[in-house]
């Protein structure tokens, strides 16, 4: 039994190490160079463009849209080119699209499941009615990603008005992780010691006081786990922003807007929904290969980065605070 406890370890470390091996090698491909800066500034600082495939005095031409119109116009001359949807430029737009995707998701979510923790460890009573809720919660965790992209297009979308924007894939996506949120937040606040709560009572402050000043800080790096939990589901997830908050393609940033209330009710591009596209939406090919491994390698760079500021806030957290 403890072979085979060891070998099943292994293979999933095996299964996991070539994955993010493939990724790593071909994207890395795509965002690094060889030659100074050793980074492909373009790929990461533009925006996907159609790129144009054709041959020109025996030479093989390879031009974003941008390019070639230039091109175009200095050479003045007809070519036969082959386009290749999204598969030039770069993935500016996505990356900001993603970071402002996972950062306002966790903010809502953090905010309504740990309200939601506190309530359900420090001011309810264990009655028939909250265990039921508790039952709910835990159900929820395994609902299918496309059935909260469905009800936030419903609610969301549809019914509050805020069409594919930017608010209704913080909701939906926030929603979406609250079940791993509040398990885990509900879950630090009982362990904080008991006799942290008693002692301040006993000194005569309220129950929001005790709350806040000495069961929240010593139970915050639980929360922060829960956190790092959150974000990396919310992260990849495809399907609740193709129906909320993904556009297949925008040309302006988000900060791009006539009034700065507009940042909230417009969709944006992400990495998750870009992958996807480029790799079911237009004909597959050594271009469009390329991008998605290119998309991918940023992608999961993105996400550890994200993380890892959760997982450096938790340590440090844990050692201010000791009992």
């Amino acid at each position: 039994m403890f072979w085979a406890f060891r070998l099943a370890t292994y293979f999933v470390l095996a299964c996991a190490t070539y994955i993010f091996l493939d990724i790593g090698i071909k994207g890395g491909r795509m965002v690094f160079t060889s030659h100074a800066p050793f980074i492909n500034i373009d790929f990461l600082s533009q925006p996907p463009q159609t790129l144009y495939v054709f041959d020109y005095n025996g030479k093989k031409m390879e031009l974003s849209d941008r390019e070639f119109r230039e091109w175009k116009e200095t050479h003045k001359e007809n070519v036969e080119a082959t386009s290749i949807a999204y598969s030039a430029g770069g993935i500016w737009p996505c990356i900001v699209g993603t970071a402002l995707l996972v950062v306002g998701s966790m903010i809502v979510a953090l905010f309504i499941g740990t309200s939601a923790a506190i309530y359900l460890s420090e001011y309810s009573r264990d009655t028939r009615f909250l265990r039921f809720v508790r039952v709910a919660i835990l159900n929820l965790a395994g609902v299918p990603s496309i059935v909260f992209g469905l009800f936030g297009f419903g609610l969301f979308v549809i019914f509050f008005g805020w069409n594919v924007s930017l608010i209704s894939g913080w909701f939906t996506l926030g929603l979406m992780i609250l079940p791993a949120i509040i398990t885990a937040s509900e879950e630090s606040l009982r362990a904080v010691p008991q006799g942290l709560r008693e002692g301040s009572l006993a000194l005569g402050a309220t129950k929001w006081q005790t709350i806040r000043k000495n069961v929240l800080p010593y139970a915050l790096p639980g929360i922060l786990t829960s956190s790092i939990l959150g974000i990396a589901r919310v992260a990849g997830e495809t399907a609740p922003i193709m129906f909320t908050a993904a556009y297949a393609m925008r040309d302006e940033m988000p900060w791009q807007v006539p009034h700065w209330t507009d940042f909230f009710f417009q969709g944006v591009m992400a990495l998750p929904y870009h992958i996807y596209v480029v790799s079911s939406k237009i004909p597959q090919n050594e271009y469009t290969e390329r991008v998605q491994y290119g998309a991918a390698f940023v992608f999961l760079v993105l996400v550890m980065l994200i993380a890892l500021t959760s997982i450096l806030l938790r340590e440090r957290q844990r050692s201010r605070l000791s009992w």
